[in-house]
């Protein structure tokens, strides 16, 4: 009789344990709703997402207030079209932009979005008509690189390439 207990004991702690785990990957993975999610739709084109994926985070001040959606290509101006859901709570002027940005150095993508001070708000289907596209870290450090190399070999000369950009000061 004892051992059948110890065997309900250890059973409803094995179970107990899966449903902590359960929680515990839910919470991390931030699912708010598993059966759909209320909310409006719109959308931005970018010319370069960077690695953003469908699910990412769309924030504003720091605060989620929805998701990306779904991600494809527009076939006419061959820019990426990100279709973001907003959250019902959250209203968004209507001449907001959308940028996307990175969390930490090397830190996975989302949208920010910037408020603009229109009265009205973006509905259903609206489109973000400033945006800014990811910044590439390669791209940056290739024209760092680029312009120590260019200036390297002006030291000696008196006709520096950047004295045309600040013109002598006039007496």
């Amino acid at each position: 009789m004892q051992s059948r207990a110890l065997e309900l004991l250890v059973g409803f702690f094995v179970c107990l344990g899966i449903a902590a785990i359960f929680i515990l990957t839910m919470r991390v993975s931030d699912v708010s709703s598993i059966g759909g999610s209320h909310g409006y739709t719109v959308q931005a084109e970018f010319f370069n997402i960077g690695n953003l994926q469908e699910g990412a985070q769309v924030n504003m001040a720091g605060v989620r207030i929805g998701r990306v959606a779904s991600i494809h290509l527009d076939p006419n101006t061959y820019e990426a079209v990100v279709e973001m859901r907003i959250d019902d709570q959250f209203k968004l002027p209507a001449d907001s932009s959308a940028s996307i940005l990175t969390s930490g150095l090397l830190g996975s993508q989302y949208v920010g979005i910037e408020p603009g001070g229109a009265a009205d708000f973006m509905e259903n289907g609206d489109s973000f008509v400033l945006t800014q596209g990811a910044v590439i870290l390669e791209k940056l450090i290739s024209q760092l690189l680029y312009s120590f190399a260019g200036n390297s070999g002006d030291a000696g000369d008196d006709s520096a390439a950047g004295d045309e950009l600040f013109p002598p000061a006039p007496d």
